[in-house]
């Protein structure tokens, strides 16, 4: 058996380990707060109050404007100079979901503006609140917009998060290093890693194609409303 068949055998095990105990949670667990911090971003700027609207402007400027790693780095690295010292996984997970929330509420905001004003005015022409017409008609229309930009949002976020390796979780990327330095074989190590990442990343286009389907079996086309 070739030994660099050998080393990736021997490898596998603990590279996917680390996939399935910290990037997989820490890529959730970042989708599922970016999300809602995108969404609440989003009817914020929509519908909120002037200096709510500025605020919220402001935050999504600076996260798309500047790159993850130095924000990564100025919450791990820089927070502690001001007394604020967090665990390397919850400062990454801080970070992403900042991030994640900046990008999925350009998503959700133009996913909620690409609903015909038609569809309001049919909702409180019947009596609907405004709560009542978003969660009944605006909501499930504006998911058939979104549902894609934000699947592939997740997906990418998977592979970002092998940045994480810079503030020492031991995600998939920072294992390979490790191993690597360890074997002196950066190459093999690191073609692993991309294949785990590529194995992650296919499941997920295969659940983000259901999830389209899905959505447009249950949620009526924009155009039905027009």
């Amino acid at each position: 058996m070739p030994s660099w068949f050998s080393l990736m055998l021997s490898s596998f095990w603990p590279l996917l380990s680390a996939g399935l105990m910290f990037t997989v949670p820490l890529t959730l667990l970042s989708f599922a707060g970016g999300l809602s911090l995108g969404f609440l971003t989003a009817i914020a700027r929509l519908f909120g109050p002037r200096w709510l609207v500025q605020l919220v402007r402001f935050y999504v400027w600076l996260i798309r404007g500047t790159p993850l790693m130095v924000q990564l780095f100025i919450i791990f690295y820089g927070l502690p100079n001001l007394g604020v010292v967090m665990d390397a996984f919850p400062a990454a997970l801080i970070g992403f979901i900042l991030n994640v929330g900046a990008y999925t509420s350009e998503v959700i905001r133009a996913a909620i503006q690409s609903v015909p004003k038609g569809q309001w005015e049919a909702s409180y022409s019947i009596g609907m609140s405004w709560s009542q017409t978003m969660r009944r008609t605006i909501l499930p229309l504006a998911t058939r917009v979104a549902v894609p930009p934000l699947s592939n949002s997740f997906i990418s976020l998977i592979k970002d998060t092998s940045l994480a390796a810079a503030l020492t979780v031991p995600e998939v990327f920072q294992v390979a290093q490790r191993i690597s330095a360890v074997t002196y074989e950066p190459l093999i190590l690191y073609c692993e890693t991309a294949l785990i990442y590529l194995l992650f990343s296919s499941v997920l286009s295969a659940a983000q194609t259901r999830l389209e389907r899905r959505v447009e079996r249950h949620v009526p086309a924009l155009e039905a409303g027009r």
